[in-house]
């Protein structure tokens, strides 16, 4: 049933309770996790050992933005525990002073996110009404960042002009992803902020010549301030609840940090007067001149990483990496003559025709998708498991083996699957390799290695997998055997019992 397998390009990531398979549905939302613009590259170990940072030059804009922080009554240089300044890789949060895991590290009130209440009290906000948010802000930002006696502009200087993410990668560094599926993940988003654009050139910024300058408001423009909001929003501020928040988007992310709650909370203060504060909290101890960082997501894979930060984390001794990642299509054919059981089944179960599965390296396939596999291969002397009578068990008879032939025809499926996938990369995992020890390597190839690296590994990983369950195939056992065994037929040793000869003989 190798027609049951399709290769395909994930599904964009989505902040929205209503997820769905379109890039533009998916995308009208920001990704839920903050992804942010540092370094191209981080080197991943067991826990890196953060440096005391010390710095020769000022940093003339983060001083501008401490100051106007100050003068909002934001931050102070006795209340507040972090500032802003040049580290090792950019801009980042020092330790102003001995910080324990928990502790605050700064609050900032809600007057002084961007977001959509700032859009509409704003000179635009009459022409935002209907506007998704991320839209919305992306105006309000590119207005603003044209304007020089803006009320945002010791915040608007501190952003960085340059993104390495590859949604801003020329077609000649693209290239270096062919055959990944960040490749298709990037020209899908790129072609939902294009289309975004051209819809809001017609209705807000062409009918409005007065309020918006035209050249200013380019696709190059928007796509700056998308990239802006997918490297610097961060959980509980997303979706419809969308805001940067200036100071605290300064944060980076360090490799190995083991951490599960989130940094930023959203929470009141005061004690006359309660307002809504972004109140952030250290993920870990630190010492006075070390940087503050924080842990961007632990479950995004390197490809997700790349789009959104404009990094990877790579273990550069052993080659290894749990941010490898690989997601997989399967379907249901609608060509089945079995498909609506089929659906059926799948849909009792929380799934549909179409499922998308993360394959992550050194984990083998999910039981899930083995599962599904074998409900997508069942047919001939087995249909008869999608019968009504089987109907609410038959899910877990698919957890086992079925038969030789189901088991079979899924380990032919997927081992096909990976041979052509692993086709479509221009390079083998050891070019790659040697590509990866080289240290004048251009970051944003080494970005592009490291994905496309990490893809082919998984890929070449369940292959391999499937391929030993070809050789393990005469010593499974199949759904005949464990009934039999289950009515006392055979044995533990699949020997048929005495009562199942004594009733054979009967």
């Amino acid at each position: 049933m190798a027609q049951a397998l399709i290769w395909a390009m994930p599904v964009f990531p989505c902040l929205s309770s209503s997820s769905t398979s379109s890039a533009a549905a998916a995308a009208a939302s920001l990704p839920a996790s903050p992804l942010h613009h540092r370094s191209s590259l981080r080197t991943a170990r067991a826990l890196p050992t953060l440096l005391t940072i010390t710095t020769s030059t000022t940093d003339i804009e983060a001083e501008a933005l401490w100051t106007w922080l100050a003068q909002k009554g934001a931050v102070s240089d006795e209340a507040t525990a972090v500032r802003p300044a040049c580290v090792h890789h950019g801009r980042g949060l020092l330790a102003h002073r001995t910080i324990s895991q928990g502790d605050e590290l700064l609050s900032i009130p809600r007057k002084l996110w961007i977001n959509l209440e700032t859009v509409k009290a704003s000179a635009i906000g009459r022409f935002c009404e209907g506007l998704k948010p991320w839209v919305a802000i992306a105006l309000f930002l590119v207005r603003e960042k044209a304007q020089s006696n803006s009320s945002w502009r010791p915040y608007l200087d501190i952003l960085p002009q340059a993104l390495d993410s590859p949604l801003f990668w020329s077609d000649e560094e693209l290239a270096e992803l062919q055959g990944t599926q960040l490749l298709g993940s990037t020209l899908g988003y790129r072609e939902y902020v294009e289309s975004e654009v051209n819809e809001l050139f017609d209705k807000v910024i062409k009918p409005n010549p007065d309020l918006f300058d035209s050249s200013l408001f380019t696709y190059d423009a928007f796509l700056w301030a998308f990239g802006i909001l997918r490297s610097r929003t961060f959980a509980p501020l997303t979706g419809d609840e969308l805001a940067l928040v200036p100071l605290a988007d300064l944060v980076n992310h360090l490799a190995g940090l083991e951490v599960e709650k989130p940094c930023w909370e959203k929470t009141t203060a005061g004690i006359f007067t309660r307002q809504e504060v972004l109140l952030m909290r250290a993920a870990k101890t630190f010492h006075a001149g070390q940087e503050v960082v924080m842990q961007y997501g632990k479950s995004k894979n390197n490809a997700q990483l790349a789009l959104d930060y404009g990094l990877v984390e790579y273990d550069a001794f052993s080659g290894s990496n749990n941010r490898d990642s690989f997601m997989l299509t399967l379907e249901i054919p609608k060509s089945d003559r079995l498909f609506d059981d089929k659906l059926d089944i799948a849909q009792l179960n929380g799934l549909d025709s179409s499922v998308y599965f993360d394959l992550t390296r050194g984990q083998g396939p999910p039981e899930s998708m083995l599962t599904f596999l074998r409900l997508t291969a069942l047919g001939g002397s087995d249909a008869f498991l999608l019968e009504a009578l089987f109907r609410n068990t038959v899910w877990d008879h698919l957890s086992s083996p079925v038969s030789r032939d189901n088991e079979e025809s899924i380990c032919e499926a997927m081992i096909e699957g990976c041979k052509s996938a692993l086709y479509g990369y221009q390079s083998t995992v050891e070019e790659d390799l040697l590509l990866l020890n080289n240290d004048n390597l251009d970051p944003r190839t080494r970005i592009a290695v490291v994905v496309r690296q990490g893809e082919k590994c998984v890929l070449q990983e369940v292959q391999t997998w499937f391929e030993a369950r070809m050789n393990e195939l005469d010593q499974l056992e199949y759904y005949a055997e464990r009934r039999l065994r289950d009515l006392g037929l055979l044995d533990e040793k699949g020997n048929m019992t005495a009562w199942a000869r004594a009733s054979f003989i009967i």
